[in-house]
């Protein structure tokens, strides 16, 4: 027997059946997963083999709707209490055990108007199999979390199931003899994909039950299975044991089950161009042949610094900041691309410093530079989630709670928009309990929502924005006030929060502080900046030639002597909206009626001191 190829939860398995009267199998329990063999089989065929190999006589296998199966119709009629004077099986297909034929051991349901076998006259069988310590029968109920309904108000007949279910295994036939003692007795195993529906008065704190949970295959499962399947894939890498394909591969399937793994090969085959690992597992996943992260080339990304200023001025620091953290994830020295960590989020960045000096806007940029599109920055204002429970509207409501169908708003927007940057602006304004979330999407790269599905992260890119210490900085050179936010961020999350490992998963290096707005040539750049926008508006409305200045440094400058720099770059365009954009409308609406009289013309702004007046010329 090769036992390489067993896994945990099987071993337990077959342990735990020769020890208790129950067992509850849950989780994962639609895989693929290695049998004894080293092939790779249904789970429920593994179990049903499995019990068959430790001498169990029948393994009998039951849903509500399939009726029974695993047995002929004369091994069922000979367990049964009272003859059912009509056939109780279900699709002889549902289970090929393998090893007896087909015709003798399956039966059929060929009749019509068959009898169903309720739930209740199964477990009366069982009960009396489990009764008689001659029989060694296994009684496997498939698809258990569909037996029962709400598992606090259950129905008279479901009380009346569990009833006998208790009584089946707590009265069974013991067996103190020296040759019995190490047989197998007959037993009751609930199958079901998540123990939620399963009532917990069941199996909890009851000594005759066993919880056996199969979790999702982990690295060296998904490597045997993709081993097992390099037959079939067809990409461009060769899957070769130990070789850095493999490990890439066994990396991008973090969170795969094997079936996955079987459907990934089965698409590579159906693919007219022979696909690479990562583009072939996008496919799968997204439906996207190419991920944006496999675009963030060399020639890309020598033009960060440049792309990321034509938005944001004045802060050349914060961006320098940004492009060397691009580069370190480019290179595979963050430990964000091609490392063992591929699962989590592809960047963390924490902006930190006074309110209108470009933190958000180099979020946007930064999404538009990642993903071509500046809607691809989802942003979440944390000052809307600080009460205790404000963590349901980002991962759902529970199951019976009120929005429970509507998913959260964090993992719906991630699971619609995989490839996204998102924005958590003013962290600090959060409670304290989401914060838990984020050290779950930072650690694991997953968040599993109120609906119970698992959200992955592992495409994103997160920032974090915030003001802490703004109030009490006070503007200086950049290199103390960089220091400065810095020691206040930390002291804020290992002091105030008490949340060090937050800022440790973020990581000290990319907290990146922004400067005060306090040149004035920094804001007339914002402001030239703004105004762009503006000519572009008045010449798709208007069909005008140009918008321009008598003196436009002249204009500006009055302009951003009005700022209150405190506001920083919001500042400006307070400003600008109040002494430019306002009565720029009023003379548009007053001078001209209809859009052509404007057609080819110009407009120029004429100042007068503080004052701007129009010309159409």
């Amino acid at each position: 027997m090769n036992t390489e190829h067993i896994q945990t939860w099987l071993e337990n398995f077959e342990r735990q059946s020769m020890l208790r009267r129950a067992l509850v199998v849950s989780g994962n329990i639609i895989d693929l997963a290695f049998a004894k063999n080293g092939q790779l089989q249904p789970i429920n065929q593994i179990i049903s083999d499995s019990l068959k190999a430790k001498g169990f006589q029948h393994v009998v296998f039951y849903s509500r709707v399939g009726g029974v199966s695993g047995v002929t119709e004369h091994q069922w009629n000979d367990l049964q209490a009272t003859g059912f004077q009509s056939s109780v099986f279900g699709d002889a297909d549902d289970y090929d055990m393998g090893e007896e034929d087909s015709s003798s051991t399956q039966a059929t349901n060929s009749s019509t108007g068959q009898t169903e076998l309720t739930p209740k006259d199964f477990f009366a069988v069982a009960q009396k199999v489990m009764f008689e310590s001659q029989h060694r029968v296994a009684f496997v109920v498939d698809w258990s979390n569909y037996m029962f309904g709400q598992i606090n108000s259950l129905s008279d007949a479901e009380r009346a199931w569990l009833q006998q279910i208790s009584k089946s295994i707590r009265d069974a036939q013991v067996n103190l003899s020296a040759s019995e003692i190490d047989k197998p007795q007959s037993l009751l195993v609930f199958l079901c994909s998540g123990l939620s529906n399963l009532p917990p008065s069941l199996y909890l704190n009851n000594p005759l039950f066993a919880e056996i949970n199969i979790d999702l295959p982990n690295l060296h499962e998904r490597e045997r299975a993709i081993s097992a399947l390099k037959m079939i894939f067809q990409v461009q890498e060769d899957l070769l044991p130990q070789s850095q394909a493999m490990t890439d591969f066994v990396t991008l399937t973090d969170g795969f089950t094997v079936r996955d793994i079987y459907h990934l090969a089965r698409l590579s085959r159906q693919q007219q161009d022979t696909l690479n690992l990562q583009n072939l597992v996008s496919l799968y996943r997204f439906g996207k042949r190419q991920s944006p992260w496999e675009q963030l080339n060399h020639s890309k990304l020598k033009g960060t610094k440049e792309t990321l200023k034509l938005r944001v001025k004045g802060q050349d620091q914060a961006i320098d900041a940004v492009n060397k953290i691009l580069i370190r994830a480019y290179t595979g020295l963050s430990g964000l691309q091609h490392s063992a960590k591929a699962r989590t989020p592809k960047g963390a960045l924490f902006f930190v410093g006074p309110t209108g000096v470009g933190k958000t806007e180099l979020a946007k940029s930064l999404a538009q530079f990642l993903f071509g599109d500046e809607d691809a920055c989802i942003r979440f204002d944390m000052s809307e989630f600080n009460h205790e429970h404000a963590d349901q509207r980002l991962v759902g409501a529970p199951p019976g709670y009120v929005g429970y169908e509507q998913g959260g708003q964090l993992t719906n927007a991630v699971k619609n928009r995989p490839f996204s940057l998102l924005l958590f602006d003013e962290i600090e304004k959060a409670h304290p309990r989401i914060l838990d979330k984020f050290l779950q999407i930072l650690e694991d790269g997953r968040l599993t929502d109120g609906k119970g599905e698992t959200i992955s992260f592992a495409d994103t890119f997160i920032v974090f924005t915030s003001n802490i210490g703004a109030s009490e900085i006070e503007p200086s050179t950049p290199e103390q006030v960089s220091a400065q936010f810095q020691s206040a961020v930390q002291h804020h999350f290992k002091t105030e929060l008490k949340r060090p490992e937050l800022l440790g998963r973020i990581g000290e290096a990319n907290i990146i502080p922004f400067n005060f707005m306090d040149n004035d040539e920094i804001l007339k750049n914002i402001a030239r900046a703004k105004l762009q926008p503006l000519e572009q508006r008045l010449k798709d409305k208007w069909q005008i030639q140009a918008f321009r200045f008598e003196d436009e440094d002249k204009a500006l400058q009055t302009l951003v002597n009005q700022v209150n720099k405190q506001h920083g770059g919001r500042g400006v365009l307070n400003v600008l909206t109040k002494n430019l954009f306002d009565p720029l409308a009023d003379f548009l609406f007053a001078e001209v009626q209809y859009p052509e009289q404007l057609k080819n013309r110009s407009i120029e702004v004429i100042q007068a001191g503080k004052v701007f007046d129009f010309n159409i010329v």
